[in-house]
């Protein structure tokens, strides 16, 4: 039993060693797996989450505007001059010398007030020589007239022909012609010895004086005086002043019967209460634009005739359309064109058309829906097509 017992043993080891034989390739590879997968599973988890933020870096984040209603006043500046209402040169309309002026630069004057007065002595001489003449014509056609009707009295009775008759009624007529002749000249001549004074057309402020005492002055204009083409006195209304503007083509129709006032510099903060008065009613074809009169009362005399104003006119639009801020807008070959989203997050390029000009803001008339949703900074790529991530949606502000 002994040598039995002995040779179990020596059987029992060689089974072992081929078990140890099988085992160790098993857990060897066991381990290369674990090994493997230790390295391989984190760079695939980092691989696929590259991927995923790749793909969420290359959709476009986006923030929105819904378009508002655009405001239905808006102010218009303008630049003007202002003028005054009614503005006249005061010219000699008989020649003469200054024999006095009564007004100078700055006075106030009232329509009719003498501002000068022109010694005209061969004129007067010619309306004296003239009124005689209107005597003598006068005594002829008196003694033409009862003489003709003396000879149609005659010629009831047969005492004389009716050539003669004829005769003396013909002789009456050349005589009434002559007499109306001579007091025409009458009334041209002592026309033109009242324009000896020289009135004020208007009340109004003396703004000229271009002549002295002494001064030889011709009818029409006199040579030799400071002021072009013979101007004696310049007068100025300025009780009430108008300023002229040039309203640009698109906010033409809308510049008629509109609130207005005027600022200037040397007023800061000061506004001058105006009123449009009229336009001209036709596009100015050089520069598409329509000339509109301002009136402003001017009571204190703040303003003054010839400076610069700036003119601010609320224009009313009864119908306003849609409004978006500038940055919105795309430029694009085909016209002014905007970058909207629809339901689906894909982008969709319309073209619009542009209104009125509100600085940062514009009125779109056309081209686009109050329930848009508008690309705010859209890219310069930005096509139709191509799906965005909305990052927030504001009113246009």
């Amino acid at each position: 039993m002994n040598q039995q017992d002995d040779q179990q043993p020596s059987r029992a080891m060689p089974s072992t060693r081929k078990t140890r034989r099988v085992l160790a390739p098993v857990l060897l590879a066991g381990v290369v797996a674990a090994l493997l997968a230790a390295g391989i599973l984190p760079r695939l988890h980092a691989q696929t989450a590259l991927t995923a933020q790749t793909a969420s870096l290359s959709m476009q984040t986006v923030s929105v505007i819904v378009p508002r209603t655009a405001p239905s006043t808006q102010e218009l500046l303008l630049p003007g001059a202002v003028t005054a209402f009614a503005d006249a040169a005061i010219y000699a309309r008989t020649s003469g010398y200054i024999e006095h002026w009564y007004a100078d630069i700055g006075a106030h004057v009232k329509k009719g007030d003498v501002l000068a007065t022109i010694q005209t002595p061969e004129l007067d001489a010619q309306l004296l020589q003239a009124r005689a003449d209107e005597a003598t014509a006068q005594a002829n056609f008196d003694y033409a007239k009862v003489t003709a009707q003396r000879w149609q009295d005659m010629l009831k009775t047969q005492s004389v022909s009716q050539q003669d008759a004829d005769t003396k009624s013909g002789d009456m007529q050349a005589k009434r012609a002559m007499l109306q002749s001579a007091q025409a000249n009458v009334r041209r001549l002592a026309e033109l010895v009242s324009y000896e004074k020289l009135t004020a057309p208007f009340d109004g402020v003396v703004t000229a004086r271009n002549v002295d005492v002494g001064a030889l002055v011709t009818a029409g204009g006199a040579p030799g005086l400071a002021a072009s083409g013979g101007e004696l006195f310049h007068v100025a209304q300025r009780d009430t002043l108008r300023v002229f503007v040039d309203v640009p083509q698109n906010d033409a129709p809308f510049s008629a019967n509109t609130r207005a006032y005027l600022t200037v510099q040397p007023y800061p903060g000061r506004r001058f209460a105006a009123n449009v008065a009229r336009n001209a009613g036709a596009m100015d074809p050089a520069s598409r634009t329509l000339r509109v009169e301002v009136d402003v009362a001017n009571g204190d005399g703040a303003l003054l005739p010839g400076a610069y104003a700036q003119v601010h006119l609320a224009l009313q639009n009864s119908r306003p359309a849609l409004d978006l801020p500038v940055s919105a807008l795309l430029f694009r070959p085909d016209g002014v064109t905007v970058a909207t989203v629809d339901s689906a997050s894909r982008t969709q390029l319309k073209t619009v058309g542009i209104g009125r000009d509100f600085g940062t803001h514009v009125e779109v008339t056309s081209g686009l829906d109050a329930s848009d949703r508008v690309i705010d900074n859209p890219g310069d790529a930005t096509t139709s097509g191509e799906t965005v991530r909305v990052s927030k949606m504001a009113s246009a502000s």
